[in-house]
């Protein structure tokens, strides 16, 4: 069963990764929110096609779901909107390393809290050290070979002159 999540997770992480770049390539024809709407709508019908077969009439049952819950599709075009808008700023592995670290961050403290219905999950500093862990990483891996590459370049201009 651990295996299987373990999998599962991965492959959320290529498939995000690999729609962002997709995403970011569509951006650059249309605009950001032909872009998300784009992005949706074809995300809407791959999803309702695959329910109506997986769950058949199943798909239209919604009893017992907390009313919030229907924002999920809304707070989906800020997520594409953001990362269309974030790859193109910052490019994408910044831009993903960041948003992985937002969300890790935030899932630490929608646990910690209870928040949204989830179950308490008592907070540890271990937690938390993992977080800035992966924060110092981010930072070491966008401004620590920043040095090394001008050098580099330097050297080479210094050969080619020579």
């Amino acid at each position: 069963m651990i295996i299987t999540g373990i999998l599962l997770a991965l492959l959320a992480g290529s498939l995000v990764s690999l729609q962002t770049v997709f995403n970011s390539k569509v951006n650059e024809k249309t605009g950001s929110w032909s872009t998300t709407t784009m992005v949706l709508l074809t995300g809407f019908l791959a999803s309702f096609l695959i329910s109506l077969l997986v769950e058949g009439k199943n798909t239209f049952s919604f009893q017992h779901m907390q009313p919030w819950y229907w924002l999920s599709g809304a707070i989906g075009v800020g997520v594409v909107f953001c990362l269309v808008q974030g790859m193109k700023l910052l490019g994408p592995t910044f831009a993903i390393s960041i948003v992985l670290t937002s969300q890790l961050s935030f899932a630490l403290l929608f646990d910690s809290m209870g928040w949204l219905g989830l179950e308490k999950i008592p907070f540890s500093w271990n937690q938390l050290l993992g977080v800035l862990v992966i924060v110092g990483g981010i930072v070491l891996f966008k401004f620590g070979g920043s040095k090394t590459k001008k050098s580099e370049k330097a050297r080479r201009a210094l050969r080619s002159d020579s």
